[in-house]
């Protein structure tokens, strides 16, 4: 009989209809609450994505997921509340919760420990101890959505388990070593990452929406041409990037969409109208994307009852040569559009913060200028050795796309596209540490929104004491006043919106919530606290702070 490899995870909830993706052992008929699909077959690998219609608004549904006709969720042993499908309606308060960079490893020493103990030192992870308070709590008190802001996967930084697999089948003397090289290593690293029993249920339980950063496929990844070139020059990075591209798609893109957009996806339903393996149009899919932006959009919207989360993809569309841009024309010109109309709150994802501290936004915009010839060609050359050091590759180091953000943040919050909302929100991850920075417009723009970049990293990768120190320097006003006269000595303007912290940093293991109530928003940022002797890991509130 086929069992669950995988999930089950709640992925797309809408009012009236939702989504629950699966990895099965074998091919089979997967059902969920009276709807069913046939897994297609990936290599080997069997996936399904089950649409689930006539629910009715505002509702909580517990739901079972059947193979072939029996019963393989929820497992005989589970030790959490029932799985279940809770629909949004307009007007009801939303708890959403956010963050990015996650590692997967087990909960005991030396990777309970911290970095500064022990080299494989990660902490507690902040899902875990999430799942661990949401067992004892009524069910009207947990999440509606959980937004993964990248790094779901680390490509470069292999779980325990999962080294052990791919030692068991290459020799990791040769490149790439103890990464992973294609997609069948893939596979086992989301199935680590998913699979234990608290991780399995949170995701079971609160519907996901997902975007990837650079360790989904390796650090650093599309940081300039540059970098692009050398690493297509190695021989083991195309099966990589291809496989990255192939797993991304499956694993995490496909519950992204609404069923809506499902129906519509061409390639979505080649896949599943196909007999037999279809792993040569993935592969051919990946191919192209890993070439080219133009026909691939990895960005998506999302209504969250009277919230829009609009998430954009700020690595994979990125165009590096000639006029760099974070985003192509093409797929910006869609995520213009997904802003406009009339919501109460605009929620913007982005893996990477649009906004870092004073000194790094000015260091990496005098980088990129650097880099394009404004000291020269030998500057150049040693400004692309910094910018690949120092990872110099946020939306400060790409300043044609800042400023179209800034502009698209005016006008939406001047009510150029609709109503403005009560506020528009940038939600990113990917730094390692969390922040609040309010945002201030020029007289006369007439923003009437309240704006704010919030950023929550790690879930669980925290950094150690030197690296918390490096990351204060350039949070000063030393650092600041430091990376603004060298950005104007390379000619750099000054941005046209200013921004400021009022919360944090903070630098632990961490979750941040966003509290919705009608045109009303609280941000929350809560930390773990290790366990102390038998007791379980938990989270400590730092922040709460009354948005909009």
């Amino acid at each position: 009989m086929p069992e669950l490899l995988v999930g089950p995870l709640l992925r797309y909830v809408g009012e009236t209809e939702a989504t629950v993706w699966v990895e099965t052992d074998a091919a089979c008929e997967v059902s969920v609450l009276g709807h069913s699909a046939r897994t297609f077959n990936v290599a080997g690998h069997h996936y399904a994505l089950v649409h689930v219609e006539g629910l009715e608004p505002g509702t909580t549904t517990a739901y079972q997921v059947a193979l072939d006709g029996e019963q393989r969720w929820p497992q005989p042993s589970a030790e959490f509340p029932p799985s279940a499908i809770r629909t949004k309606q307009r007007g009801k308060p939303l708890k959403l919760i956010f963050g990015s960079c996650r590692v997967t490893a087990p909960h005991e020493p030396p990777h309970s420990l911290s970095k500064d103990k022990a080299d494989e030192g990660r902490e507690v992870d902040a899902l875990y101890a999430l799942v661990l308070r949401m067992r004892h709590e009524p069910s009207e008190l947990w999440p509606h959505a959980l937004v993964l802001l990248g790094d779901q996967v680390y490509a470069d930084e292999v779980s325990p388990e999962a080294l052990e697999f791919i030692r068991s089948r290459r020799d990791t003397d040769k490149p790439p070593g103890e990464e992973i090289a294609d997609f069948e290593e893939y596979t086992r690293l989301y199935r680590e990452a998913w699979t234990s029993p608290s991780i399995r249920w949170l995701l079971s339980t609160v519907p996901s929406a997902m975007i990837f950063d650079d360790h989904d496929v390796h650090d650093d990844w599309n940081t300039s041409h540059a970098w692009t070139q050398e690493m297509r020059a190695k021989p083991w990075w195309h099966e990589r990037i291809v496989s990255a591209y192939m797993s991304y798609w499956l694993y995490q893109h496909l519950g992204n969409l609404a069923p809506g957009e499902l129906r519509e996806d061409e390639l979505y339903n080649q896949v599943v109208g196909h007999e037999g393996d279809v792993e040569p149009v993935l592969r051919e899919f990946a191919e192209r994307a890993e070439r080219e932006t133009e026909g691939t959009r990895w960005s998506y919207c999302r209504d969250l009852a009277g919230t829009r989360l609009v998430m954009m993809d700020s690595r994979a569309g990125r165009v590096l040569e000639g006029r760099r841009c974070m985003i192509d024309d093409e797929e910006w010109g869609w995520i213009e559009q997904q802003a406009r109309g009339d919501f109460d709150h605009l929620l913007l994802g982005t893996s990477l913060p649009f906004l870092l501290g004073g000194g790094m936004h000015y260091l990496e915009a005098w980088n990129e200028a650097v880099c394009d010839g404004a000291w020269g060609k030998a500057a150049a050359k040693l400004g692309e050795k910094a910018r690949q050091g120092l990872d110099l590759e946020h939306w400060a180091a790409f300043g044609d796309s800042f400023e179209r953000v800034c502009g698209l943040l005016e006008a939406v919050g001047s009510g150029e596209h609709g109503e403005a909302p009560a506020s528009i929100v940038l939600l990113s991850g990917d730094v390692h540490h969390a922040y609040l920075a309010e945002v201030a417009f020029r007289r006369g723009a007439g923003v009437e929104s309240s704006v704010y970049q919030a950023v929550c990293s790690p879930f669980r990768n925290p950094l150690d004491t030197n690296e918390i120190r490096a990351i204060r320097v350039g949070l000063s006003r030393g650092g600041e006043f430091a990376g603004r006269a060298l950005a104007h000595a390379a000619g750099v303007p000054d941005p046209p919106i200013r921004w400021r912290f009022r919360e944090g940093p903070w630098f632990d293991n961490q979750v941040a919530t966003l509290l919705i109530d009608g045109r009303r928003m609280t941000f929350r940022i809560e930390k773990t606290l290790p366990p102390e002797e038998s007791e379980e890991p938990t989270l400590e509130c730092v922040v709460e702070r009354r948005l909009a």
